[in-house]
């Protein structure tokens, strides 16, 4: 593999932590099974990433790895993260929620050396015999403890036994399971712990007393109160979540939505408009509290208590990241009390008596209608919005090209003026559709 600095400076990493840097040591240069246990936001794709790209034989165009996670958001954006190092190994990802027939003319297509999947989807994929198992040396289970859950026991017991020849496992967690399960099949094993008993010390917590069991208005009085900082609100349910961000939209926030019933397609645009900040606020199940990467998050806000230690350590781990600060908010109803599994020192917080209004975002995702296949590039978006769009190129945010189209955020003041200026105008002599994204 070409110089590991070279390929840091790709993503903007200047150097590993040092878990990073362990990981990379036993993977590359011992023979056994890896155990990795450390917080959410310390790295972890890369830390399994890493030495395996160097592991790859490129001049083989057979399956060697393939890396196992628990929902499709993961496996795309660890299949983006390896795509982004640019290192020449070829990978896919799939998932549920898209036809398998899709994903297996990609994968003839591309033949990868390495494939990205939940359990389910890998599969069905070798039932059907689009991918082999004999060829693969190397499994990466990220959030192994939640793959290895009871519902997902089935699917990777049945995974797992079908790669018999698989040399090492890798397994990759921000909280321990109780055991690994025998069908995991765990030879020689070095175990890396770099867990915490609680959450960092970077995350300031916070208890506010809602006055009656509804706590719809509270949390809203609490959301204006943080104005326009990015917040994730967690809900243990799917219809509580539906009924809280209806709530908080009529009200005039910029509210994304996230839970496992939604369309994949659903899925994708909330957290693109979250991350990308047209959202602030990701009203969600637990779905978002684990390997998302999701940047820059001010505040966690638990609308329902999470249901264990487990659950706060993830939910929570989705701020303070790397060096940042972030802040935790328990909204109780006047039955309920702190959780005996919260250690922190936990802080009454008191609403003003001034509510201010809810702050919009001040950003916009725009559609337009052409994509990879039509051989746009994110420079060609640039020049499109720039030169038809009146806009300056760092007005313009995030870019998300695909295969058929292209996400990109915009001024939410100068919105009109973009979709104004750019009605029936082509992009590289194409004309193309350019519509908001609500």
């Amino acid at each position: 593999m070409e110089d590991l600095q070279k390929i840091l400076q790709r993503v903007g990493v200047g150097r590993l932590n040092k878990m990073q840097v362990d990981a990379y040591d036993k993977i590359s240069n011992t023979v056994q099974d890896v155990v990795v246990i450390s917080p959410t936001g310390s790295g972890k794709t890369l830390a399994y990433m890493l030495p395996l790209l160097g592991m790859m034989d490129k001049g083989r165009n057979s399956l060697q790895a393939i890396v196992i996670v628990p929902n499709r958001e993961l496996a795309r954006q660890s299949a983006a993260v390896m795509d982004s190092l640019r290192t020449g190994v070829k990978a896919v990802c799939c998932y549920g929620g898209r036809p398998s027939m899709e994903e297996h003319r990609i994968i003839r297509d591309v033949e990868p050396q390495v494939i990205f999947g939940t359990p389910g989807r890998l599969n069905d994929h070798l039932d059907k015999g689009n991918i082999s198992p004999y060829t693969v040396k190397y499994v990466v289970i990220d959030e192994f403890d939640k793959c290895v859950e009871m519902g997902f026991q089935g699917e990777m017991s049945r995974l797992l036994k079908r790669l018999g020849g698989v040399m090492r496992r890798f397994l990759f967690s921000a909280t321990d399971a109780e055991q690994i399960p025998s069908f995991v099949s765990m030879g020689s094993m070095i175990k890396l712990d770099y867990s915490i008993s609680g959450v960092s010390s970077r995350v300031a917590v916070f208890c506010l007393k809602s006055k009656t069991n509804d706590k719809m208005q509270t949390v809203a009085d609490l959301l204006c109160t943080l104005g326009s900082k990015s917040s994730i609100v967690f809900l243990n349910y799917r219809d509580s979540v539906e009924r809280v961000s209806r709530h908080l939209a009529k009200r005039g926030f910029s509210v994304s939505m996230l839970h496992g019933g939604m369309e994949q397609e659903e899925r994708e645009m909330s957290l693109f408009k979250f991350s990308n900040g047209s959202n602030n606020i990701l009203v969600s199940t637990d779905l978002a509290s684990r390997g998302l990467d999701i940047p820059e998050v001010d505040n966690i806000i638990h609308y329902h208590l999470p249901l264990n230690k487990e659950s706060y350590i993830h939910r929570v781990g989705r701020t303070a990241r790397w060096m940042a600060t972030g802040c935790t908010y328990f909204v109780l109803s006047p039955d309920e009390y702190m959780p005996d599994f919260v250690e922190e020192k936990c802080d009454e917080f008191t609403l003003p008596e001034q509510i201010p209004s809810p702050m919009p975002s001040t950003k916009a995702t725009i559609y337009i209608g052409k994509g990879k296949k039509d051989k746009i590039s994110k420079g060609d978006v640039v020049g499109f919005l720039c030169k038809n769009a009146g806009l300056n190129a760092s007005e313009i945010g995030q870019i998300d090209v695909r295969d058929r189209f292209v996400y990109a955020v915009v001024p939410q003041m100068k919105l009109s003026q973009v979709l104004s200026m750019t009605s029936g105008k082509a992009i590289k002599g194409i004309k193309t559709i350019v519509d908001i994204i609500k």
